[in-house]
């Protein structure tokens, strides 16, 4: 960025670089690239310290786990992996896990262990990649489950972490005059219960990220950042190679409450999952922040 700074002052341009580059209003939240590590999910179990040490080397500062099990992630204990990230420059403020034990059992052994793994690895954000809904039940199914993450919310509170939820698509499906999503957000409490907005699915479900940040200001602080193909909308892409306006949705960071997001790629790696998870943090620091 310094550099690209520099070139736009000796070329004279400094003056009208305004006009052609978005203020994205970064100043309350994070410029560091984050990636989901779900984004590597076939090379990791094989070599955690080989590939964590890869993603720090192709840029980033923050990663989002998944897959604690075991008392472990991916072999290793939240203390080794947490020496594992800061030997790397890394940082976990959020990290992937579920919830339907407690749901259906009450049980909450599962739950805070869970939690107290996020917390030993310096987490902020406890969040839930996706929960049971009961579907045959309409709007009042999302509501028996808005609920629950209130419920949720407050445990994690209880150990230091924030709640949040993860969308995908079903969520957005219409409910009468409104869907999942808009119960979540209207029936859960905005100061225990925040969203993680993944960009791609609410884009393929048919909506505008823009028009839920206007609708819901703040309840958003932290995005996945995933493109979609634009011959294929059902396969990734690189950041910045598909469809998807990320310019106009970083502009209004700020309106999202964003304070992390993390990069996310599930198939369609170009040139090969290391190689595009560089491709998408070049592209992110040179043309987004």
């Amino acid at each position: 960025m310094n550099s690209r700074r520099t070139f736009l002052k000796q070329a004279g341009l400094a003056a009208g670089a305004a006009l052609l580059i978005p203020s994205f209003a970064f100043d309350k939240v994070s410029k560091n690239v984050g990636l989901q590590l779900y984004t590597l999910r076939d090379e990791l179990p094989k070599d955690v310290k080989g590939v964590i040490e890869k993603v720090a080397k192709a840029g980033y500062k923050e990663v989002e786990t998944y897959g604690f099990a075991n008392g472990k992630f991916w072999g290793l204990t939240p203390k080794e992996f947490k020496a594992l990230l800061d030997a790397n420059g890394l940082k976990a403020p959020s990290g992937h896990y579920h919830m339907d034990d407690f749901v259906k059992t009450g049980n909450t052994d599962r739950l805070k262990a869970d939690i107290e793994s996020s917390a030993a690895i310096g987490g902020k954000y406890f969040t839930i990649a996706g929960a049971h809904v009961d579907m045959s039940k309409g709007a009042d199914g999302f509501k028996k489950t808005a609920n629950d993450f209130n419920k949720v919310a407050e445990i994690a509170k209880a150990s230091g972490l924030k709640f949040a939820y993860h969308n995908h698509d079903f969520e957005f499906k219409k409910l009468g005059d409104t869907t999942g999503y808009d119960v979540y957000l209207t029936e859960t409490d905005k100061n225990l219960v925040n969203f993680e907005m993944d960009l791609y699915w609410v884009v393929r479900s048919g909506n505008d990220p823009l028009a839920l940040f206007k609708k819901y200001p703040g309840r958003f602080p932290m995005w996945h950042v995933k493109d979609m193909d634009k011959a294929k909308p059902e396969l990734n892409t690189e950041v910045g190679k598909g469809s998807i306006d990320f310019k106009s949705i970083f502009a209004q960071a700020k309106l999202s409450g964003m304070q992390h997001f993390f990069v996310e790629h599930e198939n369609n790696y170009q040139p090969d999952p290391i190689g595009s998870i560089k491709t998408s943090c070049d592209y992110i620091k040179a043309s987004l922040i």
